[in-house]
């Protein structure tokens, strides 16, 4: 994809996928102005996806972005995308039940939204391990605004290579496979 970003306009729609300079792989799609889909492909919660997160999606200038948004984990998570340079800076704040027991939230978590408020209660939340890394974007793709296709199964091992290889997605951003 080239093109370059100015407005809000530009940024809703597309399909991301990045590398945190801790090595984790994470995919992420701005589905619309107040949703975000995403699924995590490396770190301590890899295997975990989510769609339908309601999410505050702003512009703070041109063609810099901001979201933020709290799960129903506790979690809470700051993005800033720059993707004209391709680069993001994140700060995820994970409650300290999701740091000592990561597997209860790799799932998808649209079906388990009890089990993940039943476990924030349980267990201790506080401190918070907070994890603030850059990123570098090493996909984006036009998806167009609530594509349901773009974040729509489970991640699996070679998920973000087949979508950097052209190998996911149609030429009009569906899933080849389904």
């Amino acid at each position: 994809m080239t093109k370059t970003f100015k407005t809000l306009d530009d940024f809703l729609g597309t399909h991301f996928i990045y590398t945190y300079d801790n090595g984790w792989e994470y995919e992420w799609y701005a589905k619309n102005d107040h949703t975000v889909d995403y699924r995590i492909h490396g770190g301590m919660v890899a295997g975990r996806w989510v769609t339908d997160q309601e999410a505050n999606i702003v512009m703070l200038t041109e063609g810099i972005y901001k979201i933020s948004w709290t799960e129903p984990t506790g979690t809470d998570v700051a993005l800033d995308f720059i993707p004209n340079e391709k680069k993001l800076h994140g700060t995820i704040f994970f409650p300290k039940w999701v740091e000592e027991h990561p597997e209860i939230t790799v799932t998808y978590q649209n079906e388990h939204i009890d089990l993940m408020e039943e476990s924030r209660e349980k267990y201790e939340t506080y401190p918070k391990l907070v994890v603030p890394e850059f990123a570098n974007i090493t996909y984006m793709g036009d998806a167009g605004q609530n594509n349901e296709d773009v974040i729509s199964e489970a991640p699996y091992k070679e998920m973000p290579n087949d979508i950097r290889n052209g190998k996911y997605f149609d030429e009009n951003y569906h899933r080849i496979n389904k």
